[in-house]
């Protein structure tokens, strides 16, 4: 099979979801597809009559007797995969609008107010009806147990299809084109007076937000391995409350990233927010896809853990099962407080993308790259540095390295080392007092951004807030990429349909060092990372295991103080690979996959932060290591 440029163009995968930085997290488990539901008895929907929150009329399923079918597609706000599919659903109303069928757009989150919909529903440019279902009334008459479930009748009322719209988007994972076109396929076989192939698909979206909140049919989607090992159920919590027991986790757990300006989708700041998305808050923490964190919590401790306790995640669980109660304002904590701005402090100096990028409402962007000139005339050292989107809601990651202004200029080749990385929820790079970062007089900085569609056009200028060391510096800071040995072309080869490919690489240590931080890095077929520490003694520790890789989130694992590493110390960092039809983010299994920068090929480097212990007399190189 050729892998051409097209090929290449038709088959990848973006995550969104900085997208559920609240989206939600891929996860490496194998994915089973959801228990059957029980057969339905076959009988026409009964007459329903819901107001359109746009034109304020009422509309009536016998409005539309006599038409070939009916296309009921539940919507909300604030769901980024509900989002992502509304231009298809709006394209796909107008190519079946000349055939008779209609299309009918439901919100029934029990907390969506009426203005709120009816602006989205603008935004978005819906041009069918969306009524509001006040109550869950028709999803509950209809089954439909999240946003963007479609549920489409025949001429009779009979229903004859529910499920997905296709299988493009799913939690954590999309393709570029979908392969399988569920709801045309069905739109078709109706009008063509012929039976529906595929009746019922799996349905990926958030749940909806009923008037009792409600955990949906549970999906086999498995989950992070989370803080601890230990398991404590809801029923042995007690009587839970927002204000004494629930806020404080949202505020050091959640809000980070669900607060306005930052990646989630929604913000979670107050008890009504978290109310109003109860049902989406229960599966995510039920599903160990929220916080998303990824390290194996039997090796390391990590500074930047977010992940949540037994003890937290069953209260979470049982507040919802408990029916959400608020609770006295008296034992409600204070307001968290977060940084306005950049979260280092007021920069010393911003460097930003010389042009505004526009990013496309749908499909595959390319990485970008763009190269932007310092203009310092000094070496500069940087003791902060934090990597900041124009936009969050389509940079799912930048990472900006430092270039010699010599070097190759046209914005395709990185050859210098990474002074930061941006992702959603990480932290921004703080070093040590006398440890800092350097950049060398006249350097360049070329910004490698991966940008993610949304379902609606965006424009992106990416930024780098840098402070610098006040104070002298004794230790220059490194990051280093750990990759297989030999030239990218000989790094890897992942054969077709290997469910568990091993890759391993290794760094040993020139001197005296003390290690930051590790952030492994792979793509799509990734599925588990480990870095082991062999010391020359010859006793050896697990440093850290991603057991569940997730491109979706680039995180940096950090010390709470820098380990101390003598010199002969060696870091092996082993990785597996599924490029098998298991893996739902694979872009292609029948692919032979090797290096590359794009995100249907494959990288393995463990990334690693560090400083050694003597400063050479002249200085590192740009990228010189010890």
């Amino acid at each position: 099979m050729m892998w051409t440029p097209r090929r290449r163009r038709r088959v990848a995968f973006l995550l969104a979801l900085a997208l559920l930085a609240g989206v939600g997290a891929f996860t490496r488990k194998k994915r089973g597809r959801a228990a059957p539901r029980p057969p339905r008895q076959e009988q026409p929907v009964a007459d329903f009559a819901l107001r359109d929150v746009v034109s304020g009329q009422t509309v009536a399923l016998a409005d539309f007797a006599g038409r070939p079918a009916v296309v009921v597609a539940f919507l909300g706000i604030d769901c980024p995969i509900a989002e992502l599919y509304a231009p298809r659903l709006a394209a796909l109303s107008r190519d079946y609008e000349s055939r008779g069928v209609a299309f009918l757009g439901v919100n029934a989150n029990a907390h969506d107010a009426v203005e709120e919909i009816a602006a989205h529903a603008q935004r978005l440019h819906i041009p069918f009806p969306v009524l509001r279902d006040e109550g869950n009334v028709l999803a509950d008459r209809l089954k439909a147990d999240r946003m963007c479930e479609i549920v489409v009748l025949d001429g009779r009322k009979m229903v004859r299809y529910r499920g997905a719209i296709d299988d493009q988007y799913q939690i954590g994972a999309r393709r570029d084109e979908p392969e399988r076109h569920y709801l045309a396929d069905a739109l078709e076989a109706i009008l063509a007076g012929r039976r529906v192939a595929v009746a019922e698909s799996e349905v990926f979206g958030c749940p909806i937000e009923r008037v009792k909140p409600q955990a949906p049919r549970r999906r086999m989607t498995g989950g992070a391995p989370g803080a601890s090992l230990a398991q404590e159920s809801p029923e042995e919590v007690g009587p839970v409350t927002y204000a004494e027991h629930v806020a404080p986790i949202v505020q050091s757990k959640c809000q980070d990233c669900h607060r306005p300006g930052e990646a989630g989708p929604f913000p979670l700041l107050t008890y009504e927010h978290v109310r109003r998305r109860a049902s989406t808050l229960r599966e995510a923490v039920d599903e160990r896809r929220m916080p998303p964190w990824y390290a194996d919590p039997r090796y390391g401790h990590f500074a930047n853990d977010r992940s949540l306790s037994a003890r937290e995640r069953a209260t979470l669980l049982a507040w919802v099962d408990q029916g959400t109660p608020r609770g006295a304002d008296a034992t409600m904590p204070p307001p968290h407080t977060f940084p306005q701005g950049w979260k280092i402090g007021t920069p010393d100096a911003v460097v930003s993308m010389l042009e505004s990028y526009s990013v496309q409402a749908e499909g595959v962007v390319p990485y970008q790259r763009f190269r932007i000139p310092t203009g310092f005339t000094e070496d500069k050292w940087v003791q902060a540095v934090e990597g900041r989107p124009g936009d969050r809601n389509v940079v799912h990651h930048i990472s900006i390295f430092i270039e010699s202004h010599d070097s190759d200029r046209n914005n395709t080749h990185r050859t210098g080392p990474c002074l930061v990385t941006y992702a959603p929820g990480d932290i921004p790079g703080i070093y040590p007092p006398g440890v800092a970062k350097r950049i060398p007089a006249g350097s360049d900085l070329l910004f490698e951004v991966h940008y993610t569609p949304i379902g609606r056009e965006r424009t992106d200028r990416s930024s780098v807030g840098l402070i610098f060391a006040k104070g002298p510096v004794r230790y220059e800071a490194i990051t280093k990429g750990i990759p297989p040995p030999g030239p990218p072309d000989k790094r890897l080869e992942i054969p077709p349909g290997a469910e568990n490919h091993e890759v391993r690489a290794a760094f040993t240590f020139r001197s005296d060092s003390h290690l930051i931080g590790m952030m492994p890095h792979m793509h799509l077929r990734g599925k588990d990372f480990q870095y082991t520490l062999r010391l020359p003694d010859g006793t050896s520790e697990i440093l850290l295991s991603v057991p569940a890789f997730n491109f979706a989130w680039q995180d940096i694992y950090r010390f709470p103080e820098p380990r101390r590493l003598p010199k002969g110390a060696r870091i092996e960092c082993i990785a597996h690979y599924d490029n098998s039809r298991n893996n739902p983010a694979n872009p292609d299994p029948t692919a032979t996959v090797r290096w590359g920068d794009y995100t249907w090929d494959e990288m393995m480097i463990g990334y690693i932060d560090y400083y050694i212990d003597v400063l050479p007399k002249d200085g590192l190189k740009i990228g010189e290591d010890f």
